[in-house]
Protein backbone atom coordinates (compact mmCIF):
# COMPACT_ATOMS: atom_id res chain seq x y z
CA UNK A 1 0.00 0.00 0.00
CA UNK A 2 2.71 2.52 0.94
CA UNK A 3 5.61 1.07 -1.02
CA UNK A 4 4.88 2.68 -4.44
CA UNK A 5 4.24 6.06 -2.82
CA UNK A 6 7.38 5.88 -0.71
CA UNK A 7 9.36 4.81 -3.78
CA UNK A 8 8.12 7.85 -5.74
CA UNK A 9 8.97 10.13 -2.84
CA UNK A 10 12.46 8.62 -2.67
CA UNK A 11 12.80 8.97 -6.43
CA UNK A 12 12.06 12.66 -5.94
CA UNK A 13 15.20 12.93 -3.86
CA UNK A 14 17.45 10.99 -6.22
CA UNK A 15 18.03 10.77 -9.94
CA UNK A 16 18.69 7.07 -9.55
CA UNK A 17 15.97 4.41 -9.62
CA UNK A 18 18.19 1.82 -7.91
CA UNK A 19 19.10 4.20 -5.11
CA UNK A 20 15.42 5.07 -4.63
CA UNK A 21 14.61 1.34 -4.45
CA UNK A 22 17.38 0.80 -1.89
CA UNK A 23 16.21 3.66 0.32
CA UNK A 24 12.59 2.51 0.00
CA UNK A 25 13.60 -0.96 1.11
CA UNK A 26 15.69 0.45 3.95
CA UNK A 27 12.69 2.56 5.00
CA UNK A 28 10.45 -0.48 5.30
CA UNK A 29 13.11 -2.48 7.14
CA UNK A 30 13.15 0.34 9.70
CA UNK A 31 9.33 0.57 9.73
CA UNK A 32 8.90 -3.14 10.39
CA UNK A 33 11.69 -3.12 12.95
CA UNK A 34 10.04 -0.34 14.96
CA UNK A 35 6.37 -1.15 14.33
CA UNK A 36 5.90 -2.75 17.75
CA UNK A 37 7.22 0.36 19.49
CA UNK A 38 4.80 2.67 17.65
CA UNK A 39 2.35 3.99 20.22
CA UNK A 40 0.08 6.18 18.10
CA UNK A 41 -1.14 4.40 14.98
CA UNK A 42 -3.47 7.25 13.98
CA UNK A 43 -0.83 8.79 11.74
CA UNK A 44 1.15 5.78 10.56
CA UNK A 45 1.47 7.20 7.04
CA UNK A 46 3.10 10.39 8.35
CA UNK A 47 5.43 8.27 10.45
CA UNK A 48 6.45 6.21 7.40
CA UNK A 49 6.95 9.35 5.28
CA UNK A 50 9.13 10.87 8.03
CA UNK A 51 11.27 7.73 8.14
CA UNK A 52 11.61 7.76 4.35
CA UNK A 53 12.42 11.45 4.30
CA UNK A 54 15.05 11.05 7.01
CA UNK A 55 16.59 8.08 5.19
CA UNK A 56 16.69 10.07 1.94
CA UNK A 57 18.21 13.11 3.61
CA UNK A 58 20.86 10.96 5.28
CA UNK A 59 21.66 9.34 1.93
CA UNK A 60 21.86 12.78 0.30
CA UNK A 61 24.32 13.92 2.95
CA UNK A 62 26.49 10.91 2.16
CA UNK A 63 26.15 11.49 -1.59
CA UNK A 64 26.98 15.19 -1.37
CA UNK A 65 30.35 14.28 0.06
CA UNK A 66 31.10 12.42 -3.16
CA UNK A 67 29.09 14.14 -5.90
CA UNK A 68 25.86 16.16 -5.88
CA UNK A 69 22.08 16.08 -5.96
CA UNK A 70 20.42 16.05 -9.37
CA UNK A 71 16.73 15.53 -8.57
CA UNK A 72 13.81 13.97 -10.36
CA UNK A 73 14.30 11.53 -13.19
CA UNK A 74 11.99 11.84 -16.20
CA UNK A 75 10.39 8.55 -17.15
CA UNK A 76 9.65 7.63 -20.76
CA UNK A 77 7.50 5.16 -22.65
CA UNK A 78 7.17 4.22 -26.30
CA UNK A 79 3.36 4.51 -26.44
CA UNK A 80 2.65 7.03 -29.23
CA UNK A 81 -0.75 7.98 -27.78
CA UNK A 82 0.89 9.39 -24.67
CA UNK A 83 3.84 11.20 -26.25
CA UNK A 84 2.44 14.70 -25.67
CA UNK A 85 1.39 13.84 -22.14
CA UNK A 86 4.77 12.20 -21.56
CA UNK A 87 6.57 15.29 -22.83
CA UNK A 88 4.56 17.47 -20.43
CA UNK A 89 5.32 15.04 -17.61
CA UNK A 90 9.04 15.12 -18.41
CA UNK A 91 8.94 18.93 -18.63
CA UNK A 92 7.17 19.12 -15.26
CA UNK A 93 9.81 16.90 -13.64
CA UNK A 94 12.54 19.01 -15.21
CA UNK A 95 10.93 22.11 -13.69
CA UNK A 96 10.62 20.35 -10.32
CA UNK A 97 14.28 19.37 -10.57
CA UNK A 98 15.18 23.07 -10.85
CA UNK A 99 13.50 23.89 -7.52
CA UNK A 100 15.34 24.27 -4.22
CA UNK A 101 15.71 20.99 -2.31
CA UNK A 102 13.08 21.75 0.35
CA UNK A 103 10.58 22.84 -2.30
CA UNK A 104 11.22 19.60 -4.25
CA UNK A 105 10.51 17.61 -1.10
CA UNK A 106 7.35 19.54 -0.29
CA UNK A 107 5.91 19.37 -3.80
CA UNK A 108 6.88 15.70 -4.10
CA UNK A 109 4.93 14.86 -0.96
CA UNK A 110 2.06 17.09 -2.06
CA UNK A 111 1.88 15.30 -5.42
CA UNK A 112 1.71 12.02 -3.50
CA UNK A 113 -1.40 13.44 -1.80
CA UNK A 114 0.23 13.61 1.62
CA UNK A 115 -1.77 16.07 3.72
CA UNK A 116 -0.21 19.37 4.70
CA UNK A 117 -0.03 18.51 8.40
CA UNK A 118 2.01 15.38 7.60
CA UNK A 119 4.21 17.32 5.18
CA UNK A 120 4.86 19.89 7.91
CA UNK A 121 5.96 17.13 10.29
CA UNK A 122 8.27 15.59 7.68
CA UNK A 123 10.00 18.85 6.73
CA UNK A 124 9.85 20.57 10.12
CA UNK A 125 7.78 23.60 9.08
CA UNK A 126 4.42 24.79 10.34
CA UNK A 127 1.33 23.70 8.37
CA UNK A 128 0.71 27.36 7.44
CA UNK A 129 4.27 27.67 6.10
CA UNK A 130 3.85 24.45 4.10
CA UNK A 131 0.58 25.78 2.64
CA UNK A 132 2.29 29.02 1.57
CA UNK A 133 5.26 27.14 0.08
CA UNK A 134 2.97 24.82 -1.88
CA UNK A 135 1.16 27.85 -3.30
CA UNK A 136 4.45 29.54 -4.24
CA UNK A 137 5.87 26.37 -5.77
CA UNK A 138 2.72 25.95 -7.87
CA UNK A 139 3.14 29.51 -9.14
CA UNK A 140 6.82 28.91 -9.92
CA UNK A 141 6.05 25.65 -11.73
CA UNK A 142 3.25 27.29 -13.72
CA UNK A 143 5.63 30.05 -14.89
CA UNK A 144 8.38 27.54 -15.69
CA UNK A 145 5.98 25.33 -17.67
CA UNK A 146 4.75 28.34 -19.67
CA UNK A 147 8.34 29.40 -20.37
CA UNK A 148 9.16 25.88 -21.61
CA UNK A 149 6.19 26.00 -24.00
CA UNK A 150 7.11 29.26 -25.66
Amino acid sequence: MYSPKIFRVCLGYFNDVEKAKDVTQDTFVTVFGHLKSLKNTDNISGWIYRIASNKCLKQLQNDKKNSGFTGYEALSTSDSETQIEEADFARLHQCINELAELDRIIIGLYLEEVNQRDISEVVGLSPANVRVRIHRVKEILTRKMKNHEG
